[in-house]
């Protein structure tokens, strides 16, 4: 047991990162249900409703889950208020807030009873962090895929985060197999949040398609590709880590001087469902990714060695 596994009520210190546009409520409840703490990826525009529909899903039978949003967004108010009036087994035991002004919606969270977690890259992020009261520390390097910083390895920002708090720290960011899990933990991690192995689960909202184009992938590039392209209002130090396809190659380091072409170019790639355009976002680890598998397995396999 870790003090996460106390805090959470959970068998494994495993946390479901919050993916958006791919962890929803099936793969929340698949994976708190074999032990770990699925999280509800809440992408920008998710509404009110989807983050109730999810959320019924997600806790369904008791199941605890989470619930990540980010700072940046407009609608992060509507969010807030969605989360805060959710009840009973649509409660979240968990709210994550990244990516932004962090201190308001934290204290908003708190002061509705809830737990809450904030992802660090850098000695600026933990400050705000704390500064903020969150009582979960997500210590996140730049091996990580999706959106943060690529400033600091994991290991760097793990121990630096633990240095200077005796709060909860989750290492995050190429966290792939048993052994990485056993490596921070004994660094002194309180568990793991990763995304890249879930990736290719069943139950996740990902397409079928995307989960082979994944399988596929052996490379991954952190960039502003996919952010510029779709016009997207990502605050420009929170790049994200994705599978290197040829587009990602040719823009990345480009971005400011992306042509409407490109950007053109993109959009009907993504409207065919060309995976060579889709935003795959995954970490370092997604080499190690072989088949299509379900949350139980990345569980268990995950957990071996704790």
């Amino acid at each position: 047991m870790t003090s996460l596994t106390a805090t959470l009520g959970t068998r494994h210190p495993v946390v479901c990162a919050p993916m958006a546009g791919v962890a929803g409520g099936r793969l929340a409840h698949a994976v708190s249900a074999a032990g770990g703490l699925g999280m509800i990826g809440a992408g920008g525009s998710a509404t009110s409703g989807w983050i109730v529909e999810q959320a019924a899903l997600a806790g369904a039978g008791g199941t605890p889950f989470g619930i990540g949003i980010m700072a940046w967004v407009p609608e992060l108010s509507v969010q807030l208020d969605a989360i805060t009036a959710l009840e009973g087994e649509m409660r979240p035991a968990l709210v994550s807030v990244s990516f932004g002004d962090l201190a308001p919606p934290v204290a908003r969270l708190r002061e509705a009873g809830l737990r809450t977690a904030c992802q660090v890259g850098n000695a600026e992020d933990l400050e705000a962090t704390l500064a903020a009261d969150a009582d979960v520390v997500v210590a996140r390097g730049g091996e990580g895929g999706g959106h943060g910083r690529d400033e600091m390895g994991t290991e760097e920002v793990l121990d630096l985060a633990l240095g200077a708090t005796d709060r909860p720290v989750l290492a995050a960011g190429g966290i792939a197999t048993a052994d990485d899990v056993a490596r921070v933990l004994a660094r002194g991690a309180a568990g793991v949040w990763c995304g890249t192995p879930f990736l290719t689960c069943r139950e996740a909202d990902n397409s079928p398609e995307a989960r082979q184009a994944i399988v596929a992938a052996g490379t991954t590039r952190h960039s502003r590709v996919h952010d510029v392209a779709q016009g997207l209002a990502w605050p420009r130090e929170f790049g994200g880590r994705a599978v290197a396809t040829p587009f990602v190659e040719e823009w990345a380091g480009a971005e400011d001087v992306m042509t409407d072409a490109a950007r053109a170019e993109h959009r009907a790639g993504r409207e065919r469902g060309d995976t060579a355009y889709t935003p795959l976002y995954a970490g370092v680890g997604v080499d190690r990714l072989t088949a299509e598998t379900d949350a139980v397995s990345v569980v268990s396999a995950l957990a071996a060695r704790t």
